[in-house]
C-alpha cells in the first residue's frame, strides 16, 4: 500500500491503531490476490505473513484490530466524516438474517457482537465505474493502481 485516497480515512483508521492502514491495506492486497474473502479467512493469511512483527504466538493482533475496525464501521465510523470515536449507536445493534432470523446485540454484549461481525463480514469489490476501480495512474513518475472495498455481511 502507498496510501489511502482520504486523509479522513487514514486519520480514522489511525484512531483505532496507528498501523492500522497498513494493516488494512494487507487484507485489501490478499484479497484481491484472492488469498480470501471472509475477514476470518483474510486474517489467517494476515497473521502468517505477520508484516508488523507481533508475537503472534501470545496472541492475537490483527484479529482484535479488526474486530474493532469492524465494530467502529458497524457503530458509525465512515471514511468520509471525520471520526472522534464516538459510537454512534448506544443502545444496541439488531441484525436480520437473511432467513429471517433476528439477532440482537446489546452494547452490554460487545465481545459476541465483534466476534459477530468477524465470522460473518468479506471483503467486496465496489462499482468499478463509480469509484474509478482499477485506475492506473502515474505520480512523481510512479505508477500506482487504485484498489477500493467493501465489506459486506456473508
Amino acid at each position: 500500500m502507498s496510501k489511502t485516497e482520504s486523509e479522513t480515512f487514514e486519520a480514522n483508521l489511525c484512531l483505532i491503531d496507528s498501523l492500522f492502514s497498513r494493516i488494512l491495506s494487507e487484507y485489501v492486497l490478499e484479497y484481491y490476490l484472492g488469498n480470501g474473502k471472509t475477514v476470518r479467512e483474510l486474517t489467517g493469511r494476515i497473521n502468517e505473513k505477520n508484516l508488523c512483527g507481533f508475537n503472534i504466538q501470545l496472541q492475537r493482533p490483527y484479529e482484535y484490530k479488526m474486530k474493532h475496525f469492524l465494530t467502529a464501521v458497524a457503530l458509525g465510523m465512515t471514511a468520509s466524516s471525520v471520526w472522534d470515536g464516538r459510537e454512534q449507536t448506544t443502545g444496541g445493534y439488531i441484525i436480520v438474517k437473511e432467513d429471517g432470523d433476528v439477532l440482537c446485540y446489546h452494547l452490554y454484549n460487545r465481545n459476541e457482537f465483534r466476534e459477530y461481525l468477524f465470522q460473518n463480514t468479506r471483503f467486496d469489490t465496489p462499482s468499478s465505474s463509480r469509484h474509478d476501480f482499477g485506475y492506473i495512474y502515474r505520480e512523481n513518475r510512479k505508477f500506482f493502481m487504485k484498489l477500493n472495498f467493501q465489506i459486506r455481511f456473508i
